[in-house]
């Protein structure tokens, strides 16, 4: 397949979404299929005149014949398209996200109820993200594709080998991410030895993260949590190794990469439920608690935290568990097949043209 991925710029942005992007390139390439990437330029996912002008330019520009791969962060750019031989990459819908206004959030899923049912595929990384897409935004079922994430091979963590517990997150410092519901859930256990490290870019959202660097200092709690930021491999790596627990509050999870790579290293994890987050902890492996809900969270923490003996369990488990999770190279193969089958059990027809350009 001749396959043009069309995405925000750039394409080396930190994050599950983008990360899953890039292994799906690399896969589809070496099963020799012929990849380019598309990077969009302007603001995305709420489109400005350079987003839309970007959008114009890179879909006329594709020959015919050329599957055209929109990833959801820039689909409301291409509103106004016929977008009928198209497919779509669907992390989550952007209309979800936090962060935005009321009247951002509803332009957002206004545009993403009309284009998402024209796509011709819709590739998801979760099934809870295929059920909402299929009963909120009206794709048809049968053109909807799950193709979860895979992981890779990785050592397992050995803990941090010293009295508490080092708790790791791993994220973006963005409202979504529920940062301030973790902070808040783990203030409440004050009696207990524990610390946190964050990794996660605070450029995203500075407001956001000055906005969590003050919560910790009002909670009482900067000592005991230290912001990384981003980090090289090897320091993510030694931050893998050394940690106790892995902890994610997110609001919504496509899928939660991060829950499945803490899963593959044998760590236990606690997490809140927010779309797909808890749909890889079992409670053998971890524990969960609503999203938003930062009390249900440090009482589903506590005992994990104090009781070592329990987290031992739940590390052993959680190896189990994380080898048996699928690797890149087949999700990879999967993720072509999406592709090539199309939706509603028709083959994906690419040989003419697919349609008229976005207006600018």
């Amino acid at each position: 397949m001749r396959i043009a991925l069309l995405v925000p710029a750039p394409f080396t942005t930190v994050s599950g979404g983008y990360a899953y992007d890039r292994r799906m390139v690399a896969g589809l390439r070496a099963a020799g299929h012929e990849v380019s990437v598309i990077e969009l330029a302007g603001r995305h996912p709420l489109p400005d005149t350079a987003a839309r002008g970007a959008a114009h330019a890179a879909w006329a520009a594709l020959p015919a014949g050329t599957l055209k791969l929109i990833d959801g962060l820039a689909l409301a750019a291409f509103d106004g398209t016929d977008l009928a031989r198209a497919a779509g990459l669907i992390h989550h819908p952007t209309s979800i996200e936090t962060g935005f206004s009321e009247e951002d959030r509803a332009s957002l899923r206004a545009a993403e109820t009309r284009l998402m049912p024209m796509l011709a595929r819709v590739i998801v990384t979760s099934a809870p993200t295929a059920a909402q897409l299929a009963e909120s935004f009206g794709v048809p079922r049968a053109r909807i594709a799950v193709v979860l994430p895979g992981t890779d091979e990785a050592p397992r963590s050995t803990g941090s080998g010293k009295a508490g517990c080092h708790i790791l997150a791993v994220a973006t410092l963005l409202p979504r991410k529920g940062y301030d519901v973790l902070l808040r859930a783990l203030a409440r256990l004050f009696d207990l030895d524990w610390r946190l490290t964050i990794v996660g870019s605070a450029s995203r959202d500075p407001a956001c993260a000055a906005a969590l660097s003050a919560l910790a200092g009002t909670l009482g709690i900067a000592h005991r949590v230290r912001f990384a930021g981003e980090l090289t491999d090897a320091a993510l790596e030694a931050e893998w190794r050394s940690a106790d627990l892995f902890a994610l509050a997110t609001h919504w999870e496509g899928y939660g990469m991060a829950v499945a790579e803490a899963l593959r290293r044998g760590l236990p994890v606690a997490v809140t439920a927010g779309g797909a987050a808890a749909d890889l902890v079992t409670p053998e492996t971890g524990v969960s608690a609503p999203p938003g809900d930062h009390e249900a969270l440090s009482k589903a923490m506590r005992r994990l935290i104090f009781d070592t003996g329990l987290r031992a369990e739940m590390a052993e488990a959680a190896w189990r568990q994380g080898q048996a999770l699928p690797d890149w190279q087949t999700q990879a193969a999967r993720f072509a097949q999406a592709l090539a089958e199309g939706g509603e059990g028709q083959e994906l027809r690419l040989d003419a043209p697919s349609g008229n350009p976005p207006a600018s």
